[in-house]
């Protein structure tokens, strides 16, 4: 399959859902014009849409069909816009451009950022409980969306990354680290699409490994990367991480043992896919994807 024809396709197919919310949000007369502003400038700021188009493929690769999919895939990646706005805060990372635009809370002060962050978070919900389809499979996504992006997920891996910032950490700190703070959210956005797809069991647990070593995969290169070059998925100057004294793999595995924990995982995780067909090809193409990122 030509895997980068595939992601422009559904990367199209996300941020025309996304540009009619933001079109549809500007005619609410009950949301304030700055904080609408202050949403949709975060929403479109641009990215790859890896989050929500993990989503579409598991869906897809369990046999899904409806274009029900689109409007719950397209919610994680307001979960994933809000936990960038709230990372590159003064009282996280400090950043003052993300994917080369001010962020945030440079272009529109910290208290709109810090709002528009928590209507995005919200919304998400909103967004999957008025979708068109099985109120029992809503319920499931959203209580998977919330595990994923709470305090067992990405919030608490972003709270311990902070805590630990600057301190010599253990290898389970950063396994816990990267798992939770960029994994869990990864992980759900794979399962969510096998959730509405009604998938067995035996596929769901095949899909959550694949997830599971897609989004550490994910992490380890993105730390590489951070090192080797410019980090194009977070918008962030090689070096950041470093200067920040942020735990990576790199720091703690060093730089070659971290390029074989990236290898190791992105190889489980398509093992992981093998009772799917070929429906799942999208889904082996992007954990490979993973592994040759360049930027």
């Amino acid at each position: 399959m030509n895997l980068d024809l595939y992601l422009k396709e559904k990367k199209r197919l996300v941020d025309s859902f996304l540009k009619k919310y933001a079109a549809s949000q500007k005619k609410q007369k009950d949301c304030p014009e700055q904080l609408s502003e202050a949403i949709n400038y975060s929403l479109m700021a641009g990215g790859k849409r890896i989050r929500p188009i993990l989503a579409i493929s598991s869906y897809e690769a369990v046999g899904g069909r409806s274009n029900n999919i689109l409007p719950v895939a397209s919610s994680i990646e307001f979960i994933h816009t809000y936990s960038l706005i709230h990372d590159d805060l003064p009282a996280m990372d400090n950043d003052d451009f993300r994917r080369n635009k001010p962020t945030a809370h440079k272009a529109f002060g910290e208290a709109t950022a810090i709002l528009a962050g928590d209507a995005l978070l919200t919304d998400a919900f909103n967004i999957i409980s008025n979708t068109d389809a099985d109120p029992v499979k809503l319920i499931s996504v959203i209580r998977e969306l919330a595990h994923a992006s709470g305090p067992e997920g990405m919030v608490g891996g972003q709270t311990v990354d902070i805590l630990l910032e600057g301190k010599k950490v253990k290898e389970d700190d950063i396994v816990y680290i990267h798992t939770h703070k960029t994994g869990a959210l990864i992980r759900g956005s794979v399962r969510i699409g096998a959730i509405m797809a009604g998938s067995s069991p035996e596929k769901l647990a095949a899909l959550t490994e694949y997830g599971e070593k897609t989004g550490l995969a994910f992490q380890v290169v993105d730390d590489i990367l951070d090192i080797t070059g410019t980090k194009e998925e977070l918008g962030k100057t090689a070096g950041s991480d470093k200067a920040k004294g942020k735990n990576t793999y790199p720091s703690t595995f060093g730089m070659k043992k971290s390029r074989e924990i990236a290898r190791r995982l992105v190889n489980d995780s398509v093992k992981a896919l093998k009772c799917f067909d070929s429906k799942a090809d999208p889904l082996r193409e992007i954990a490979l994807y993973i592994l040759s990122r360049r930027n």
